[in-house]
């Protein structure tokens, strides 16, 4: 009976997205209840005038992750969302006025590096590389492309072992200063700890693979539609397959019986039976709003949210020339600056990431977008009045000296933490909770409700964590448990 009732996802993000195609996919009915108006959650858009801006990530890695949901659905991604890879797929420009342009191919990445630094350091570089890969390799399938709701899953010592010998599990700015000694190429190694909340210093050396899935992998885009056309493509995927998606219908209590779940309510008063539910959405909102108390876990009761950020999306007259997609500006005080954000503190000198995609259908002919991330207090610690208006009007001085020009009279948005609060993000952070080793794998928040058979989660919060693939992966660990399939 419970294989005939339809499993209701909540949330159209991308990890609800996900765990949808792969059980329409797979011959299940399924409805998706989403509270706004279209697809997207943490990956959506918004517009000023003629300008659309991605309001989510700006960073797509690892697009085979992407490519694999498509192919459960017997379709192919190109045919459906074609992307691009950039070249180079990082800028990093440096205070002393230096800069270093990460690009795909080994070869001419090992150039960059000695014309930057030199052929010792290069030489350095090339060995440091096959490390990242031999490390990526170690992750991958053990702790990241798996399901960790079992404790059984963290038992690997043949993997751990190795890890360890490669220096994943010391700090990682001990683990790159190991093998290169340039402060600007570990710098270019290192700051890529940010995505999972924490700071070099306090951040696993496994999660260098992240400087792998950027600097060796490749960053990707779409090449229509910006960011917001990866939601929109799924959504359209698993429509096509016979899932059925809600739009502005919010789930207001995942209701149980003795045997587990049994419905979904929702806002309009209706009532969805069934016996599986994947909760996509901001998990710690969903347990205090949402979920039973016997759905309650350990890990959450003392969360540990990632830092927040500001984000200047700015609509521009022409594009900057010769601007690189992404551009790292480093800030000066770079120890100061984590410290500050540890403390609760704005950053007093932060690294700029500024996102200048190409016009497409985002900006008028001969007009572009720029956006502009710099890292940011949550808000654990609260948020002063007036905050948000020292540090944007700080922004755009930081940016008109660093070439881009009076940015003060451009058609813009700006999000804050309290915006994010607003949107559904617990602590006003879009990165959910860091991954101190406290909260990853197995000891991140469970993909399944241990005491409510049927209730799964997908979604940041979860395992294997923050970052597109990671959610997207969230999502299809969730359908194949429904469908007994999970490894």
């Amino acid at each position: 009976m419970a294989a005939t009732r339809p499993v209701v996802v909540v949330g159209a993000g991308l990890g609800g997205l996900s765990a949808a195609v792969h059980l329409a996919a797979a011959g299940r009915e399924v409805i998706v209840v989403e509270a706004r108006k279209e697809p997207g959650g943490c990956c959506g858009t918004a517009s000023v005038g003629p300008y659309r801006f991605d309001t989510g990530p700006s960073v797509l890695t690892m697009p085979s992750v992407l490519a694999e949901i498509f192919a459960a659905a017997g379709e192919d991604m190109d045919g459906w969302l074609p992307l691009r890879r950039l070249d180079p797929c990082y800028r990093l420009v440096y205070h002393d006025g230096s800069h270093l342009d990460v690009v795909p191919d080994a070869e001419a990445m090992t150039e960059q590096v000695r014309a930057l630094c030199g052929p010792d350091e290069a030489a350095r570089y090339r060995r440091f590389r096959a490390l990242l890969g031999e490390m990526f390799q170690a992750e991958w399938s053990t702790f990241i492309d798996r399901d960790m709701t079992s404790l059984r899953s963290m038992v690997r010592p043949y993997t751990l072992l190795k890890l360890a010998a490669m220096g994943g599990f010391r700090r990682l700015d001990r683990l790159v200063a190991a093998h290169l000694t340039d402060e600007r190429l570990i710098k270019a190694h290192t700051f890529q700890s940010l995505y999972v909340g924490l700071p070099p210093g306090q951040a696993l050396g496994v999660y260098a693979v992240i400087a792998y899935m950027d600097t060796v992998g490749g960053v990707y885009f779409p090449r229509s539609g910006g960011m917001h056309a990866i939601p929109k493509a799924l959504a359209a995927l698993a429509e096509k397959k016979g899932a059925v998606i809600r739009y502005g219908v919010r789930a207001v209590e995942v209701e149980t019986d003795g045997t587990g779940v049994a419905a979904v309510r929702l806002d309009t008063g209706e009532r969805l039976a069934t016996r599986h539910a994947v909760v996509a959405c901001d998990l710690p909102r969903a347990h205090a709003r949402l979920l039973p108390p016997a759905a309650r876990d350990w890990r959450l009761r003392r969360p540990r949210f990632s830092p927040s950020c500001l984000v200047v999306h700015a609509g521009l007259d022409r594009r900057p020339p010769g601007q690189a997609h992404h551009t790292l500006h480093f800030g000066r005080q770079w120890a100061a600056s984590f410290a500050a954000l540890r403390q609760g503190r704005p950053q007093p000198d932060p690294s700029l990431l500024v996102t200048c995609p190409p016009a497409g259908d985002a900006a008028p002919a001969g007009h572009a977008t720029l956006s502009v991330l710099e890292p940011a207090p949550n808000l654990s610690g609260g948020w002063s009045p007036g905050l948000t208006a020292r540090l944007e009007e700080r922004l755009l001085a930081r940016l008109a000296e660093l070439g881009y020009g009076d940015l003060s009279g451009a058609p813009r948005l700006v999000w804050d933490p309290p915006a994010w609060a607003k949107e559904g993000h617990s602590a006003g952070t879009p990165f959910a909770l860091d991954h101190r080793f406290t909260q990853t794998a197995w000891l991140r928040p469970s993909g399944v409700a241990r005491r409510v058979p049927g209730l799964h989660f997908a979604g940041m919060h979860t395992a294997p964590g923050v970052g597109v693939p990671p959610v997207l992966i969230s999502g299809r660990l969730a359908a194949h448990r429904i469908l007994g399939t999970a490894r």
